[in-house]
């Protein structure tokens, strides 16, 4: 299972899927909890170190939490700021802005709670996470 960093907030666990979110009885999919490395068995060393870029990358701004299961990553401070999906020729990142990116590296908007807005962004190398890709990710983490 995945840990909390030192100096988050409290987390509620919640019993029957063993995850961690921001508040207890907080609404979610009951899936089994993995480890990052158990996301990312069987995928392409490539599509790992796009995940540890963004990674690093969000390690550099401060504490989050990483929730990770079977189909992804969801990156959470307060609540969710991405998620990190591999998927056969990519990995697709999500992220929760405070407005929609106009941006040909980014698809359609679509709206979520609140004042966020859901951008999804396809990584195909470590490379794509380039300034542009840092400072959305920037951008969502003060954001969340």
């Amino acid at each position: 299972m995945s840990a909390i960093l030192d100096g988050m907030p409290t987390r509620w666990t919640c019993p029957r899927c063993d995850r961690e979110f921001a508040r207890a009885g907080q609404g979610h999919t009951c899936v089994p909890g993995c480890t990052v490395d158990d996301t990312f068995a069987g995928r392409s060393p490539g599509q790992r170190a796009v995940y540890d870029a963004i990674a690093a990358h969000l390690r550099t701004l401060g504490e989050f939490h990483e929730d990770a299961v079977k189909v992804g990553v969801f990156l959470k401070r307060d609540r969710k700021l991405a998620e990190v999906r591999p998927r056969s020729r990519d990995v697709l990142l999500y992220l929760f802005l405070p407005g929609p990116v106009e941006t040909a590296r980014i698809r359609p908007a679509w709206g979520t709670d609140g004042a966020r807005v859901g951008h999804r962004v396809s990584l195909r190398e470590v490379s794509d996470v380039d300034d542009e890709v840092r400072g959305w990710l920037t951008a969502a983490y003060d954001f969340s």
